[in-house]
């Protein structure tokens, strides 16, 4: 049977914390699905065309790896696409006891999906992507805190 993770999350802009996460994931599984979670009362920096992008070139050669993206509960989207497990990050106790309630009531709701948490590289653990944004948005170099295969406008 084939071993299928979703890594679900905005990526409004994908960091190298994500992207260390997913490396340090593919070895586990068969496949894992990068999955931007569309929230429509929610408004994104980058339009999903452009993150759907940016993780495409950050993991263009690596075959294991396929960007999607899906609205609504993310154990139901697990489901559509046949997906064992859920790939969460946390940089700290505060995303512990979040990510921590939102995997039991994923649990709750869809028994056949579990959740592995990815402990955040130390040299990553201060980058989000509300920071990165934030630099952005004030015109700082971003450089340094997204994948090196991708490169964000200057015009904002």
């Amino acid at each position: 049977m084939e071993k299928v993770a979703i890594f679900p999350g905005s990526f409004d802009p994908i960091t190298k914390g994500h992207e260390d996460i997913i490396q340090r994931a593919i070895p586990l599984f068969h496949k894992i699905i990068v999955a931007i979670g569309v929230n429509s009362n929610k408004k994104y920096m980058f339009s999903l065309e452009e993150r759907m992008a940016w993780i495409k070139q950050t993991f263009s050669s690596e075959e294991k790896i396929t960007v999607d993206h899906y609205e609504g509960l993310t154990v139901n989207f697990c489901r559509k696409v046949k997906a064992s497990h859920i790939i969460r990050g946390v940089r700290n106790s505060e995303d512990f006891q979040f990510e921590s309630s939102i995997s039991q009531m994923n649990k709750e709701l869809a028994p056949e999906v579990d959740t592995l948490f990815f402990v955040t590289s130390p040299e990553f653990s201060a980058y989000s992507s509300t920071i990165v944004r934030d630099i952005y948005r004030n015109s700082g170099d971003v450089s340094k805190f997204i994948p090196n295969a991708i490169e964000l406008k200057d015009d904002l």
